[in-house]
This record gives structure tokens, sequence and C-alpha cells, in this order.
């Protein structure tokens, strides 16, 4: 909630350009779907199975919930206030209006009806709740509306609650004609309202509401008692779909007695029922940036930068014989990483491929590339089938490789399959046989590729390739090796590996030698790094944690945590990137991977973390990546010893404004240096000497 708390301030901010400000409103509400239908409901369901034991906040589960939904309140009317207060008239002075039915001119109202009658109605089922039609089973986040109707002919008779569903296949938002330079909308549910006299002709219509239900999304069942887990997870998402109501969002205006009938229905608390001063389902507002084509109201657009091979190379695969190749995306391009999977399938010098997929777009080159693999060459896939929100078209990949004569698998059971590798066997013209790999932070996804901060290793170091091919024995056939190094592997060796790692930096503190641990994560959760953390900040070690998300540990607490620096960086592209950085007493090491410090990542799931061996890689990550996270005063945020955080901007003064990404970006295409990184450091460490105080 504190992070989507950052997300809406990107909305608030004016800096920002007028239709981002837009798309980051429109991020909050899905954000807040998503934790709703599987955070808040997984909460609930705990309250429901019995379980009292206190949180890491000290506060029990109903405890929890109570102050969650207490804040959920809160952040809905600041959403509403951001869209009401400043967007919306904001965007009618740059002429996009979305109007009133009353404020509509003779010819858009024409128009509007034409487009009714057309597009909308056939589309309808208007539903009367009576003894012979009982209230419909209303579909997870289905957009509806609700009326109170009375018979016409008994004008004395009683109420009865009336239900259309609005068709999900059309958009939110009804173009409407108007002049050069100007995007005039109509909302759909508002323009079905102005109908519904047409679909309950024999009916008074009293009252109308828009309204949507969330349902509990997550998916219950025993994965070591499935006998085929593919068609276990089918089945459980056609259930998600009907699952108990834990939210009722519907306008603020509504009719008390629709709102006391959908919530009896629905069997909700009145906590549970959302009220919004607007459009319900704020996440729809994406619909404007989208469909306004408006450069100046948006980001500048930039290229990323391409991968340019030596002279010398023939090729991405020699290229890769004489050293590593990093990259940080969306400021390199992804195209390498999409050319080196389909190169695999197309090389009829590549014998064997192997791959895993967790998420990836819907038409991926990926998925293409490996169906084609299967026809000619020894292909193997594991694809994460519970992938949350996903698992409808992993299972369509699926069926589709293994037609295609793709072996497929679906990992250890009972546990995700998260890691990032890609394998290339190939007999290279001098006669050897090698591996190639590909081993990244984030998902095989050209898409999100272009607004999610990742990073790439190409590679054919011979130790890390070769414990790739035993990580996928153990996808595969459960096959455990006891030494993974130099890998970090979960759920096998990478939590106490980390833990390790950690502890080392102490003891390098202690005995006067340097000692500094930088991480980059999504989450920081696990209990035992936080005290690990701990224990080497009061042992000298100097700390700084970009954590985009949630963190359980507590900064800059005297005598615990001094050393220890934490922010949060929100901006264009969404932080995805998990970068762990240990002096190591002079000799750095420096891990990318999959894996957020957090229990699922380290015990619940299969996870990589990679070292980064590479002299020019290693030297981009000490003087490029990681000092302009640091130097960050625009986009961070830093968090306070009570677990609050502060814009750097406001605790930092002095400072001049910097945004590590937009540096990134002019560093791409070539027009900054790394001297623009204000007080640039090295985030390699210094010898200190320890004192008694440290």
């Amino acid at each position: 909630m504190q992070f989507n708390r950052r997300v809406l301030e990107e909305a608030e901010d004016a800096t920002n350009p007028l239709l981002e400000r837009v798309k980051f409103l429109a991020i909050t509400g899905s954000n807040l779907d998503e934790y709703v239908e599987i955070r808040q409901a997984g909460l609930m369901q705990r309250i429901e199975d019995g379980y009292r034991e206190p949180g890491w906040d000290g506060l029990r589960p109903g405890e929890s919930l109570s102050a969650l939904t207490a804040d959920m309140h809160e952040f809905v009317a600041a959403q509403y206030q951001c869209w009401n207060k400043h967007l919306l008239p904001e965007l009618r002075k740059q002429g996009i209006r979305l109007l009133e039915w009353a404020e509509l001119s003779e010819d858009a109202s024409a128009f509007a009806r034409s487009y009714f009658q057309r597009e909308v109605d056939p589309l309808l089922t208007p539903i009367s709740i009576d003894p012979a039609h009982p209230f419909p089973r209303v579909l997870n986040k289905a957009l509806c509306l609700a009326l109170l109707l009375r018979a016409k002919r008994r004008s004395s008779g009683p109420q009865v609650l009336g239900v259309v569903t609005v068709p999900r296949a059309l958009p939110r938002f009804v173009r409407l004609p108007s002049g050069e330079g100007h995007h005039d909308y109509l909302l759909l549910q508002d323009l079905i309202a102005q109908q519904l006299a047409g679909m309950y002709r024999g009916y008074e219509v009293l009252a109308h509401a828009s309204f949507r239900v969330t349902r509990n999304s997550n998916l219950y069942f025993e994965e070591e008692e499935a006998r085929s887990l593919l068609e276990t997870i089918r089945v459980e998402l056609h259930n998600r779909r009907k699952g108990d109501a834990v939210r009722l969002e519907i306008e603020a205006g509504a009719d008390p007695e629709i709102i006391e009938r959908l919530r009896v229905n629905f069997e909700l608390d009145e906590a549970q029922v959302f009220r919004g001063e607007g459009p319900v389902n704020l996440s729809r507002v994406m619909f404007l940036y989208e469909d306004v084509q408006r450069p100046e109201l948006k980001f500048q657009p930039f290229t990323p930068k391409p991968l340019l091979l030596s002279r010398k190379s023939t090729g991405i695969f020699d290229e890769l014989r004489h050293h590593d190749i990093l990259l940080h995306h969306p400021y390199d391009s992804y195209d390498p990483v999409v050319e080196f999977v389909q190169q695999g399938a197309q090389d009829p010098a590549v014998v064997t491929m192997k791959q895993t997929l967790y998420r990836t777009s819907n038409d991926s080159p990926m998925f293409q590339a490996l169906t084609e693999a299967g026809a000619t060459k020894e292909a193997t896939v594991v694809v994460e089938l519970m992938a949350r929100f996903d698992e409808a078209t992993n299972i369509r990949w699926a069926r589709s490789m293994e037609d295609a004569g793709v072996q497929v698998f679906h990992g250890v059971v009972g546990l995700k399959t998260h890691c990032k590798l890609a394998m290339l066997v190939r007999r290279d013209e001098d006669g050897q046989t090698r591996r190639y790999c590909h081993l990244g932070t984030g998902n095989y996804n050209p898409v999100t590729a272009r607004f999610y901060t990742d990073l790439s290793l190409l590679t054919s170091d011979p130790q890390i390739t070769e414990r790739v091919h035993m990580v996928f024995n153990y996808l595969t056939a459960h096959a455990e090796i006891d030494d993974y190094s130099p890998l970090l592997v979960a759920p096998l060796t990478m939590a106490e590996s980390f833990l390790r790692l950690i502890r080392r930096e102490g003891e390098h503190a202690r005995a006067g030698r340097p000692a500094r641990i930088v991480a980059k994560m999504n989450a920081l959760l696990e209990p035992s790094v936080v005290e690990a953390l701990y224990q080497a900040s009061q042992a000298g070690v100097d700390i700084d944690l970009i954590v985009r998300g949630i963190s359980i540990l507590r900064p800059g607490v005297k005598g615990l945590s001094e050393r220890i620096r934490v922010r949060s960086i929100v901006g264009r592209f969404l932080e995805h990137s998990r970068i762990f950085y240990f002096a190591n007493g002079g000799d750095d090491e420096i891990y990318l991977g999959s894996a957020d410090w957090m229990p699922r990542n380290l015990f619940e799931r299969c996870e990589v973390v990679f070292p980064v061996r590479d002299a020019a890689a290693i030297a981009r990550i000490e003087e490029e990546i990681l000092p302009a996270y640091l130097a960050d005063t625009a986009k961070a945020r830093l968090q306070q010893a009570d677990g609050s955080y502060l814009r750097a901007s406001k605790t930092m003064k002095d400072a001049p404004a910097f945004s590590s990404q937009d540096f990134l970006i002019q560093l791409a295409e070539g027009k900054t240096d790394l001297d623009a990184i204000p007080q640039r450091q090295r985030v390699r460490a210094t010898a200190k000497k320890a004192t008694a105080a440290d």
C-alpha cells in the first residue's frame, strides 16, 4: 500500500507530462485490484482459517485487516481527489474532455445513440431479480449497472433490483466526434444508463449506479494430490471468476437501497464497500493514455541502444567465446535476447535448447522460436503454470509447444519456477561443443522489457553454463547436487549463501578491511536477512538498499541500523532488476538474479542468482548503474526509521536534482557521460579502520 502511494504521488506530480500522470493513476488502480484480490483476500482467508499469530508488525490478522481496510479507504479517496481536482481540469485545458450526457451537443448525442444501437445493445442482457430470476453470478471485476425498479402496472408494488453487465469487449470510453485538436469522450456505462428505460419497458427506473465486485483470486489446491497440474489449474481458473466477494466498488452518489441490497447479496461488511467520486475502476483511464495521440503530453520517446559486436566477431557466439555481454534494459535493446533464442532455433549447429518461461507476451517471438525449435532439435521448456494472472496464457503455450515436439515440464512440485534461464548447446566451428546461456533478472517478455528495468547476462563461461545445465536437471528430474556454485539456487543454497555473504562483510569490517553492501531488489521481507543486515551494520558495514516495494527493515535506528540506508525509486520505468554488491575486503563480488530477499523467493520458488565476472560488466555496475540509483534525488524516496518514506528532494535540499532513469536514457543516447552523476563515486568500498564505537 505504501508503494502504491508512491505511484499515486507520480500521478499528482505536475512535473510529469499530463498523460503520463493519467497512466500512473491507472496503474494505482490495477495495483489496488491485485492487492485486494490476492493480499487482502489472503488475509481474510487466514482469519477464516483460524490464524491468530501476529505478523512482522506485531498485529494479529484481524488487526491488520482493520488497519489496512481503513488505509484503503483513505487511498481510494486520494485517488479520486487526484482524478477530480488535478487531472480532469488539466485534461480539459488540453481539449481532452470526459463529458456528462447533459453536456453533449446534438451531433454528439445522435452519434452516441447510433453507437449504442450498433455496437452496445446487441451485447446487453438486462436482468430483473425476482423468484424466477435469481441474482446473476457477477464475474470478478466485471463492471455492472444496478437498478432500482418498480413495475409500472403496480405503482405501489415492491421495488426490485435490476442488473446489466457492461460488455468487456468494448472500450470503457466512447470517442465522440469533436473539432480539430479536441478529444471528447463519454463513459460507456453512462451511455448505457441513458438507454435503461428502453431496456426495462415494463418498469419505472427509480435509480441506478455503476458497481464492480472484486473476488478472492487465490488458487487453492494441493499440487501433490493433482494427477495433472495443467488440468487442475485450468479448472481452478474457471473457479477464480466465482470466488468469494471481498470488495464492492460503487458510485458515491448511489441510492442507499441499491448499496444495501448489493452488500447483503455479496455478504460484505460495510467496511468492504468503497464509494468512488467518479468512474468505477480507475485502471480503465489507461484508455485515454493509449487513445490520445499527443506526444507533447507524454514522456519523450527514446530508442534503446543496440548491441554492437566487435569488428572481429563473426556473430554472437563468436563474441561470447571472448567475453560476456551485460545488457541493462530498457536502456539497452532487448533484441539481442530475442535474437539469441531465435538463432538457437534456426542455427543447425545448435543441437539442444532449454529455457524457462514465467511470463511473456501473447505474440512472443520467444514462444514462436521455441515452437520452431521443436521440429529440428532437442528443445526443453519449463513453463510455470502458476504465474499469477498468466495461468491461462501459459497453459496455451504449454499445449502448443508440446504439439510442436517440445518437451514441456512444469518444474518441481510445490515450487514456482521463477528463474530466468536459457541455454543453447552448440557444436562450434572449431569442433568443440559449448554451452551458451542467457541469465536474467526479468521475464522473457519483449513488451515489458520496454518499461521494466532489468539486467541480462549472455555468457559462455564454462563454470556458469555447466551449473545452469545442472539447474535444468533439477527442474526436469528433481536431480539435486550439493554445490551449485558459482550460482546461488533457491530453495537449495541461496538463503544460506546470502546470509554467509552478509556475515562475511561484518568480519571484513571488524578486521578493518573494505566492507560494504549495496543491494537492489523489489522487496525485503525475510527476517533472517534483516537480522543479518542489522548485525553487519553494528559491525561497521555501510549498507545501501534500493528496495522498490515493501521493506520490513528499519534503517537509521541508533545502536541497530545506523549504517543502513533504504531508498525506493518510482519513476517512468518499473524498477525490476536485482543487484547484490559485496565489497568482500576489496575483492568485489556482484550477483544478479530473479530473487528478492523474501521468504517466497528464498524458500518457495526455484530461483537463480548468478555472479558477474567480466571486468567491463563489473565496472559498468560499479561506476554507472548503482551510483546513478544512489545519487537519485528526483524520484527516490528515503525510508525513515519509523517505516515511512520521504522524498529525497525534501531530505537532501542542498543536493542537485538528479533522476537516475533520465540520466540512464541520456547515457544510452550518447547525450551525457558518467561525470553527470552528482558527487559521482565508485561503489567499491575503501578500507576503514574499525573503532570500538563501530
